[in-house]
């Protein structure tokens, strides 16, 4: 006989092609997930990286915390997620922060909606409440006008700056400087319009109304503390040390005596993205591991399906035992059938794979999200 055992075993798959095609099915598909995870794992760390990309790495921020639980704690996220809303930040936190040697400039930072009007056209926006010298300490560009000053902010001037689909909802191609719109039934004068930014972590910064936070807490909101303090360091070697200093003017300020109980917490931009970027790889990991479980369970498949074969085609080894052939012979049949096998499910999958992430990321760039197309070697080798 001048068959090798590939051919055989090539032979006997496509005799057996329905249960060959679900072998190979039920690989494939295992070995797409994991390149699908491992790719969009890829991108998000891309995506992560963009958005905190608005902020310099000499960025520091002073953060509303529930007392008692870890500023990264589920409870946290969790409990200020469902509407727990912390007061204590508030002006002379702002102030005290501000005169800090290592800071070079600093805002507070509110957030709320409304619906702004202009005529007879209205639109849904965010209302964002940020500082005179936002531009000092993140990157934000104007396409027209100005922004406020520190003047108008400490006057409580009605003065706005719209992001871009704001502008186009209520104005289309005219120019929007100098025109009243209302909000919450307020007269407020456009005296800017704000570049395109796109999305931040899923908040549309183009459909959005800035204005000075002090104005918005005070003519908006009817409050008088801030979400959030955001802050410019001088020198980002300093950077543990202002931390530390920051807390405790924070902590002065609130009459805390056991840091346990901080109503606050004090954030670098590189820390929140090394937490954003641990969570993204834990999950990424959970994932991979609870696809590679599936995985050595489509092995053992594949091994009983093997075994199966052997026992109903006993009559077949028989006969070709009579013929001559050895038991060897026949092991290295079985051995090829699976080998086959496992490298048509790996190709497959790979294909497969890549198509997933190649889709995953055209829907990525479809919504604006910066996201990288790629099929890391180290899935293919997993």
């Amino acid at each position: 006989m001048n068959f090798t055992p590939v051919q055989l075993a090539f032979t006997s798959l496509l005799r057996q092609r329905s249960r060959s095609i679900l072998t190979i099915l039920g690989m494939s598909i295992g070995i797409a997930v994991v390149i699908t995870i491992m790719s969009a794992g890829r991108g998000l760390d891309r995506f992560i990286m963009s958005e905190m990309e608005v902020y310099s790495p000499d960025t520091i921020s002073v953060e509303t915390k529930i007392p008692s639980v870890k500023k990264t704690s589920t409870e946290n996220a969790l409990g200020q997620s469902t509407g727990v809303i912390i007061t204590t930040i508030k002006d002379k936190d702002l102030e005290d922060i501000r005169k800090y040697p290592n800071i070079s400039a600093a805002y507070g930072w509110v957030i709320g909606q409304a619906v702004v009007k202009y005529g007879e056209n209205n639109k849904t926006t965010l209302l964002m409440g940020e500082g005179y010298n936002l531009q000092e300490v993140e990157k934000f560009e104007l396409a027209s006008g100005r922004m406020f000053t520190k003047d108008e902010e400490d006057s409580l001037a009605s003065v706005v700056v719209l992001g871009p689909v704001v502008k186009d909802a209520l104005f289309g191609e005219d120019t929007a400087e100098g025109k009243t719109i209302y909000v919450k039934g307020k007269a407020f004068r456009v005296v800017g319009v704000a570049a395109e930014r796109g999305a931040v972590f899923g908040m549309d910064m183009d459909n959005m109304v800035l204005m000075a936070a002090k104005t918005m807490q005070r003519k908006i909101l009817g409050i008088d503390y801030y979400r959030t303090i955001i802050a410019k360091m001088k020198d980002r070697s300093l950077t543990d040390q202002t931390v530390t200093d920051l807390e405790t003017i924070v902590r002065e300020n609130h009459d805390i005596t056991d840091p346990n109980k901080d109503d606050f917490a004090v954030n670098t931009m590189a820390e929140a993205a090394e937490i954003l970027n641990t969570v993204v790889r834990g999950i990424i990991f959970l994932l991979v591991a609870l696809v590679c479980v599936s995985l050595a369970v489509g092995g053992v498949g594949i091994m009983n399906i093997m075994y199966v074969s052997v026992t109903e085609r006993t009559f077949e080894i028989g006969l070709r035992k009579s013929l001559g052939a050895k038991s060897r012979d026949v092991l290295w049949q079985f051995l090829a059938e699976a080998v086959l096998i496992t490298v048509a499910g790996g190709i497959v999958g790979i294909i497969l794979g890549a198509i997933l992430a190649l889709i995953i990321y055209m829907v990525a760039i479809y919504y604006d999200f910066a996201w990288v197309y790629s099929v890391p070697i180290s899935s293919i080798i997993l």
